[in-house]
């Protein structure tokens, strides 16, 4: 079958597409008041802003980034052929990167300037296996705040994440906050040493995976799904007790800033999230129940290395980002539903051929008012012109007959109560206006 969506993929219908437009709204609402702009970059990328923003050696940069190649770049490959940087070019698994890189590009954080907070919404791509919360193309709205490097910050868009949640209805007693500190350059190397040895010495106890991450990105062995290593990597050194005093201290204040807004969190020394950016505070927002192992809704945490290792100045940057997917799991497993609004405030109802070009001038009149109108197109009987406007929600319907038009009018009923009214026909908009404040 042709007309099928790609494995991993879905169509956004109904009552979900008007959930991801809500979402989208309620973030705009709360992330503006704390100082957040929207901006908007390519859906896909240069590879080596991924490689160089995200590292070679994690999982999204090594196995589930999609490239794309246009033809001609196609062809040139098939021969043999080798492209150049600006021709190999990947789908964004994440949206952090693809900011900086704008960040970057457009001097938008000037030596000296103030912190530049960006926000984003839109969809990111990864070939993963899917499974419910977790597709090939999924959408995420994510936070970038550059330029503060002071634990408040940390503390703030943490806050920040729990409001827009709040506000959305979730019930926060519903969720866990799981925080930890990955350290720095100062003290994060020695510790990932500590860890390989650890993965070493351990190795006929843990997957190949992790034994191959040993050699890689030792942390992530931490973020392993196998119930067998999960057990063994609880017992590795915690990183809390590897921390520089700088780190240590840092770590100190944002849960200071916490405990002082009265926000409760989880420490959890096993969180080291899988992209290689993250310095210092880490942070993950769960679902208790109702999404089993995919249960993250949002997390984010500090990268005060990436700007420069993207090429651009030394400045601290801080962020999140929330998966609209499993949200809306959330959202449902809480019993929180977003209905679907009526398409029409007005419907025009035409007795017959002749009244169609007066009621097609109501529609646009109504249109013009910011009503939302519609009619028939398809050369409906009356009866099932009515029928149309109920399931079309219209809280109106004006209908248009030879007697009305004869005398200058035309009848408004409200489909509610059932009462009608005669209006002049040039007044339509006016009447219908008043009736629906």
């Amino acid at each position: 079958m042709i007309a099928k969506a790609p494995r991993g993929t879905v169509d956004l219908l109904g009552s979900e597409a008007e959930a991801w437009l809500r979402i989208q709204q309620v973030a705009i609402d709360v992330f503006s008041r704390y100082g957040y702009r929207l901006v908007k970059t390519p859906i896909f990328e240069q590879q080596q802003v991924f490689v160089r923003g995200i590292g070679q050696d994690t999982d999204v940069v090594g196995k589930e980034m999609f490239h794309v190649l246009s033809k001609n770049a196609f062809e040139k490959v098939s021969a043999g052929g080798e492209l150049k940087s600006d021709q190999k070019l990947s789908l964004r698994p994440e949206g952090t990167a693809g900011t900086i890189r704008c960040a970057i590009e457009h001097n938008l954080i000037p030596q000296g300037g103030p912190t530049v907070k960006l926000m984003y919404a839109g969809p990111m791509f990864r070939c993963e296996r899917p499974q419910k919360g977790r597709l090939r193309e999924f959408n995420q709205i994510g936070i970038e705040c550059l330029g503060a490097a002071d634990p408040s910050t940390d503390a703030e868009i943490i806050i920040m994440l729990l409001k827009f949640y709040e506000e959305l209805g979730l019930p926060l007693e519903s969720t866990r906050l799981l925080l930890n500190s990955m350290g720095d350059d100062a003290c994060r190397p020695a510790y990932r040493e500590t860890i390989k040895q650890y993965i070493l010495d351990h190795s006929d106890e843990l997957c190949e995976e992790c034994n191959h991450r040993a050699h890689t990105n030792p942390l992530r062995a931490f973020d392993c799904k196998n119930p067998e290593c999960a057990k063994v990597m609880d017992g590795a050194p915690k990183i809390s007790d590897a921390l520089c005093d700088d780190c240590r201290d840092h770590y100190a204040k944002v849960k200071a800033y916490l405990d002082g807004a009265g926000v409760e969190y989880i420490e959890d020394s096993r969180l080291v999230r899988g992209l290689d950016y993250y310095t210092r505070t880490v942070f993950e927002l769960q679902v208790i129940d109702g999404l089993g192992s995919q249960n993250a809704i949002g997390g984010g945490g500090r990268y005060d290395k990436l700007m420069e290792v993207m090429g651009g100045p030394s400045t601290p940057g801080i962020g999140f980002a929330l998966g609209f997917e499993r949200t809306l799991l959330a959202l449902e497993a809480a019993g929180i539903g977003f209905e679907l609004g009526s398409d029409t405030d007005v419907y025009i109802a035409c007795i017959d051929d002749d009244c169609k070009a007066c009621g097609f001038k109501i529609m646009q009149s109504l249109r013009d008012a910011k009503i939302r109108a519609d009619m028939d197109h398809q050369g409906r009987s009356l009866k099932s012109q009515f029928k149309q406007a109920g399931k079309m929600a219209a809280s109106y319907v004006v209908v248009v007959g030879p007697d009305e038009l004869a005398a200058g009018e035309v009848t408004v009923r409200c489909m509610d109560t059932h009462e009608e009214e005669r209006c002049a026909i040039d007044e339509v908009a006016e009447l219908v206006a008043s009736r629906m404040r």
